[in-house]
């Protein structure tokens, strides 16, 4: 099952199930969001969360591309991504999270075809603010699937205050043994599912509050998904990145991890920049400038004449096209060629400055603070500069 007929298998299931589709909005998060991308499908839906009502009911779903930091260091790995695309469905006060599960499996069991022997799910057991999420546990008792109750790992939260509530997740066992241990305790449980019980709003005290009405927010990773279905052993062997890592490794010869993160991030960093916007030193602009830089960081390392105009336009072309976005490729180009020329520069500029004696030893913070404000050298910059980072 290829990724096209993953995403409209999910859609169509929930539209029957009377959901109306939501267009997937751009990483950029509405006015008065104070993130700066869109890190859930949530996101564009917190006003109706919290009680306005929604122009197309209380069912929804959704196909939502996010962006995610947070895991950056883990970008290499089987699983994390910095861009990816949530599948989603909304109950805004109308149906239980009993309906949300029940749903949930009948789709991965019969509509994805997954071996209900294969499933595992974790349901909050309560803490000192909160009891346990019974609903859910009787729920998947009655269903035949196996329960892990946790603590923090399902309580949902979309930061220190605002919407939140217990969470229950469904895991797919990927090991080549027939499942043991838990969740928590065996990696080869991989989470596909997550459905939020949104009864509740955190307050600045970190005291709970009801909201005015019962929300379930579920989140579905694509990648993650289509990875399971396909039998593949991490996200970068699905047809989702089947053209860059066809074409990737036949531009520059990389280990595994640093393969998969140049395309990760010069992916991620074709759609930010298909969603408007440039490299910078603050901001959206400077997640921009950081993916790009740790690219040719990657690269640099083993060659420093590789150059991101090695890069066909077509790869640029197809992610933008998958995700949804217009634009010209060439602008594309231009913004990630004009990026390289300023991080080259930067580099020989790093390189004397740091070549004087007053750097030839251990560098303390009033050193990093120097080269920062009066050379414009980040602490990542030149501690790479001074292992040896080439340019």
């Amino acid at each position: 099952m290829n990724s096209e007929h993953v995403v409209h298998t999910f859609v169509e299931y929930f539209e029957q199930l009377g959901h109306r589709r939501i267009t997937g909005s751009s990483l950029l998060p509405p006015p008065g969001d104070s993130v700066l991308f869109t890190t859930s499908g949530m996101h564009p839906l917190t006003p109706y969360l919290e009680g306005r009502p929604h122009p197309l009911g209380r069912r929804l779903v959704n196909v939502q591309r996010c962006l995610r930091t947070t895991d950056l260091e883990e970008v290499g790995d089987d699983t994390h991504l910095t861009v990816f695309e949530m599948l989603g469905t909304w109950s805004l006060g109308d149906y239980t999270g009993s309906h949300s599960l029940r749903w949930g499996y009948d789709l991965l069991v019969d509509g994805f075809g997954i071996d209900p022997g294969l499933l595992y799910a974790t349901v909050f057991g309560g803490d000192e603010r909160s009891g346990p999420d019974g609903e859910s546990l009787r729920t998947w008792r009655e269903i035949g699937v196996p329960v892990e109750l946790t603590r923090e790992e399902n309580w949902w939260s979309n930061g220190p205050t605002g919407p939140c509530g217990p969470d229950s997740e469904i895991f797919v066992w990927t090991g080549d043994t027939p499942p043991r241990s838990t969740p928590t305790r065996d990696e080869r449980w991989v989470e596909v599912w997550n459905h939020v019980m949104m009864r509740h709003r955190c307050g600045e005290d970190g005291t709970l509050e009801s909201l005015p009405q019962r929300n379930i927010d579920t989140g579905l990773g694509l990648e993650r998904l289509v990875a399971v279905l396909q039998g593949k052993g991490s996200v970068f062997e699905t047809d989702l990145f089947e053209p860059w890592m066809r074409t990737v490794p036949s531009l520059w010869e990389l280990d595994v991890r640093s393969l998969r993160l140049v395309c990760d991030h010069l992916r991620s960093g074709i759609v930010v920049v298909g969603d408007g916007v440039l490299p910078s030193n603050t901001g959206r602009g400077y997640v921009l400038r950081r993916l790009v830089r740790r690219v040719l960081t990657t690269l640099w390392r083993v060659d420093p004449s590789r150059t991101l105009g090695d890069l066909p336009e077509e790869l640029s072309g197809h992610t933008l096209d998958h995700f949804g976005q217009s634009g010209p490729t060439g602008r594309v180009r231009d913004v990630l060629l004009d990026e390289e020329r300023r991080f080259r520069g930067l580099l020989e500029r790093g390189r004397r400055v740091l070549s004087r004696p007053r750097f030839s030893g251990p560098l303390g913070e009033d050193d990093f603070g120097y080269l920062h404000d009066t050379h414009g050298l980040p602490r990542d910059l030149v501690l790479g500069l001074r292992a040896g980072l080439r340019g």
